[in-house]
């Protein structure tokens, strides 16, 4: 198995890498590709995602996942959250940049021209990552499929209102608790901003509405942090989608960070395995 971990792939709109893996089978076979997005206060190495890596590239696709360029990580320490400024600043647009530089990087890098079907491109996104495929997919005509897991169906309705957000406004940031890390994670009131004047754009309902693709509903029964509700609207907004309801799930998959296991947790390989079939139109 080839693994390339850690390539700082160079942003063109911002000014920081984004730190990114490759996992595959190196055997000169056109490969349909599949592309990772972790979601909020989230990385590409937590909990189990690199056993799922390993998973997706043995059943022969080329798998890449990354941090996005203003997550909190480093080059140096891509886990956990060393940089708490670029993190104050991320916002939706950024991310959506940054998957697109992911997108352009694989397909002209010519390292892995062997080893790409470039006409089958599958994105995944866990979480609030799964919003922003979502829009991806709607925007990029070299997307090919999509799954969402865990996914959010509003990035506006996760934003304060009232009295909590006018004193977001007037401090200019305010502050959430990592209660793993213990960190006071900032984030700054461009971020509000930056939504409501790309509001349209950063609506998932329309997005999800004009997908033509296949598209593949991964949720939860007992998703303690999106509520299956999010689930069933996307499925309603795209009524061409598959939605799947696993008994008993909660919204990290099972998984645990640090995960110690050399194995999946059993949600995850359920979801893993359902995602690989549907990447590869089993």
């Amino acid at each position: 198995m080839q693994k390339i971990l850690n390539v700082p792939v160079k942003s063109s709109q911002h000014n920081k890498p984004i730190v990114t893996d490759v996992i595959y089978l190196k055997n000169n076979i056109k490969k349909p590709i599949v592309i990772f997005c972790h979601g909020y206060k989230g990385y590409k190495d937590w909990g189990a995602w690199n056993l799922v890596a390993e998973t997706f590239a043995n059943s022969d696709l080329f798998f890449v996942k990354f941090n996005f360029s203003h997550n909190g990580g480093t080059l140096e320490n891509p886990i956990d959250f060393p940089d708490l400024e670029a993190f104050g600043n991320n916002n939706f647009i950024k991310e959506l940049d940054d998957l697109e530089n992911i997108i352009d990087w694989v397909i002209a890098n010519p390292e892995f021209k062997n080893e790409i079907d470039v006409e089958n491109i599958t994105l995944i996104g866990h979480s609030r990552g799964s919003g922003i495929v979502s829009i991806k997919a709607s925007e990029n005509k070299k997307i090919t499929k999509l799954i969402t897991w865990a996914g959010v169906s509003d990035f506006g309705a996760r934003f304060p209102e009232g009295e909590q957000l006018q004193r977001w406004k007037k401090l200019g940031v305010s502050h959430v608790l990592n209660s793993r890390t213990h960190q006071k994670m900032p984030h700054l009131y461009e971020f509000y901003q930056n939504f409501k004047e790309n509001e349209a754009r950063l609506t998932i309902k329309n997005a999800v509405e004009i997908l033509k693709i296949p598209h593949l509903i991964i949720h939860g029964e007992n998703d303690e942090t999106v509520p299956l509700e999010e689930a069933k609207n996307l499925h309603l907004w795209n009524p061409n989608s598959k939605l799947v309801i696993i008994e008993k799930m909660n919204h990290s998959l099972g998984c645990t960070q640090p995960w110690g296991s050399p194995m999946m947790p059993f949600h995850l390989e359920e979801v893993v395995n359902k995602s690989i079939n549907f990447a590869l139109n089993k």
